[in-house]
């Protein structure tokens, strides 16, 4: 059953967030710079209290029910969204992108991952609503992505991306120095790419690859596509001072992809049992509803949620302040994270790169 919103509401919403989506794009565009701790700090508490007001709103227009969906699929993808932006993290350190302009990168992935998810959520809701076996689909498909979340090794996948990349530098003719937050450059008379370019094309790949497991997750809360396009684009309105706030922290939060895995095979669990009540396949239980299958409420979702985030953050920190009282580095963080965080957060900016008139690149 999908809210009874007003649509007014709905039409509302969706201007009243691009609004502020526009906002946020010009800002970045007109003033690139590096925020400080206070004004990122600002920024995400802004939009998380917006996000608890919408709930609110939603609380007062279609009743409770609704809003814990939107509460559960804000929080489910936004712990997704602080994943994301650890990969985020290594590419920006991986290319070496002046942290003056990795505000503008940000905010191009943020654009590019909502665009994404928009298109998967029309998808997702035209299959959900003509073929309802595919929540055994996305149930399996949760818990092997929970599998991997938890205990896949990602090297391979490293070296898959350094290969593409390398690919792309070949075949685009990409320059080694950056120009500014430009995409093309003049050196020598002969036009470039700059590594700009191949940065914008990382995190498109990687929005596309969370969008894919994110959007089978939040369907699991809700089958509403205003509720999840809604969750989704709140979860990613704040990530670019989410970025900038915990910097260097998210090495720390060492547990976090098991708490995010929990949370992933939950909700793999939780769409299996809903195929199973509403099951019309032929072939299982003679094609009726399996009424003995139980129904996961919304609000034993959001506990669900909120404690596998809490425990993992949780157990993060007392384990860096562990490692931290008796002087151990933290396993792999020097080789993994570290270093690369320290030289996205140098304040370093590559000399642009020349023209042949001897003038700035054009």
């Amino acid at each position: 059953m999908h809210p009874e919103l007003p649509l007014v509401f709905e039409i509302g919403s969706y201007i009243a967030l691009g609004l502020i989506l526009l906002f946020d794009l010009l800002y970045v565009v007109k003033r690139p710079h590096i925020p400080s701790f206070k004004e990122a700090t600002l920024w995400v508490v802004f939009y998380v209290s917006l996000a608890l007001v919408f709930a609110g709103l939603m609380w007062a227009f279609a009743g409770g029910e609704y809003a814990g969906q939107f509460l559960a699929g804000w929080l489910t993808e936004y712990s997704l969204s602080v994943d994301n932006l650890f990969v985020f993290v290594i590419i920006m350190a991986r290319f070496s992108v002046p942290r003056k302009y990795q505000q503008e990168v940000l905010m191009v992935g943020i654009v590019i991952a909502l665009v994404l998810r928009g298109i998967f959520i029309l998808l997702g809701a035209q299959i959900i609503a003509n073929f309802s076996f595919v929540f055994y689909i996305f149930g399996i498909f949760l818990l092997i992505t929970a599998y991997r979340q938890a205990f896949a090794d990602n090297d391979d996948a490293d070296d898959g991306e350094t290969r593409f990349t390398l690919f792309l530098r070949r075949k685009l003719g990409v320059h080694d120095e950056f120009d500014g937050s430009k995409i093309r450059t003049t050196v020598n008379g002969k036009r470039y790419f700059t590594p700009m370019i191949v940065v914008f094309i990382a995190i498109g790949t990687t929005d596309f690859i969370f969008a894919i497991d994110s959007i089978p997750a939040i369907f699991g809360i809700t089958q509403s596509p205003f509720i999840v396009f809604t969750a989704n684009v709140f979860a990613l309105m704040g990530l670019r001072q989410l970025y900038f706030l915990l910097g260097g922290l998210l090495d720390r939060l060492r547990y976090l992809h098991y708490g995010i895995a929990f949370i992933l095979a939950f909700i793999g669990v939780k769409l299996f049992l809903h195929a199973m009540h509403e099951n019309e396949l032929p072939f299982i239980n003679g094609g009726e509803h399996i009424e003995w299958a139980p129904e996961i409420s919304t609000w034993v979702s959001l506990i669900v949620i909120v404690a596998s985030m809490a425990v993992a953050t949780v157990a993060s920190l007392l384990h860096s302040a562990h490692e931290k009282r008796n002087g151990i580095d933290p396993e792999g963080e020097k080789d993994r994270v570290e270093s690369a965080v320290e030289a996205s957060e140098s304040d370093r900016t590559p000399d642009a790169p020349r023209s042949d008139d001897g003038g700035s690149p054009r």
